[in-house]
């Protein structure tokens, strides 16, 4: 098989781009997927890729695939997909990142409104670790070729400019500001992280930092949000958001849940399964 087919496919953009296959093989061994295993879902998929076909569709054949050998599979691929369903307005989003920074040793808090020298700022994650407390923005977007602009991060800057003075009643003492943190599920500009780098803020994008990256640290501790399930309705998902389940490890063992009326999918056994193996509990 050739590294690369002689192929355009179309991003969403509308950007014809070629078709490399090394690129979807690695992005299908993300999934936890073995050699073999992907080499059957290309000998599926590549019959079906023509000349023109979106990067979307695509995307959606591989995930059909992997499903059929793995809902787990499925669940680590769809991941970025599985981030932008919690929306629409990234309320979900928010609690997310607080439980992620959690599981990483971090204390924190939402819903704070905070005064400045100059006006009030209302906060989306707070965090505390040992002597640094970070304001931190969220930013969400609900499509993948979202890139967060210069923009963003000088806002940002703006904004720890003003509360950093003063010292806050936060985590049970007076603590100030130590340092703006911008996170978001997407991407960054060029410009945005050179913005950041150079005022010392904390970056963390879907790829950035290179080897740090929110893809990376979300698999390293399987922080995987429950919109990864594939064998859940959108309700039931949904459903469970509001009832603070945020994490797939949120529901491992909690057999109750899937005695619910609300939770009528008749896969119960195979949900049960994927939230066992993607947290790597079997």
């Amino acid at each position: 098989m050739s590294a690369k087919m002689e192929l355009r496919v179309k991003r969403q953009s509308g950007e014809l781009i070629d078709f490399d296959i090394n690129k979807l093989k690695y992005s299908l061994s993300k999934s936890g997927a073995s050699d073999i295993e992907i080499s059957e879902v290309l000998e599926n998929m590549l019959p079906r890729i023509h000349d023109g076909m979106s990067t979307k569709s695509i995307y959606q054949m591989a995930f059909s695939q992997l499903k059929r050998v793995s809902g787990t599979f499925a669940a680590r691929y769809s991941l970025k997909r599985a981030l932008m369903e919690l929306g629409p307005a990234g309320f979900y989003f928010e609690q997310w990142v607080a439980r992620f920074l959690e599981s990483y040793g971090y204390e924190t808090c939402t819903n704070q409104i905070i005064q400045g020298e100059a006006v009030s700022h209302e906060a989306d994650v707070i965090a505390k670790k040992e002597e640094e407390m970070y304001w931190i923005e969220c930013k969400f977007r609900n499509t993948m070729t979202s890139k967060i602009s210069v923009t963003t991060p000088m806002y940002l800057l703006s904004r720890i400019r003003d509360i950093s003075a003063k010292p806050h009643e936060l985590f049970g003492g007076m603590r100030k500001f130590t340092m703006g943190w911008l996170i978001t599920n997407t991407y960054f500009t060029t410009d945005a992280t050179s913005f950041g780098e150079y005022y010392g803020l904390k970056m963390l994008s879907w790829d950035y930092p290179a080897k740090r990256s929110l893809k990376t640290l979300v698999d390293q501790k399987a922080l995987y949000p429950i919109t990864c399930l594939t064998n859940l309705s959108k309700n039931e998902k949904t459903y469970l958001l509001d009832k603070g389940y945020i994490l797939v490890k949120d529901l491992y063992g909690k057999d109750e849940l899937f005695d619910d009326n609300m939770i009528k999918s008749k896969n119960k056994h195979k949900i049960k399964t994927e939230i066992a193996e993607l947290i790597q509990e079997v």
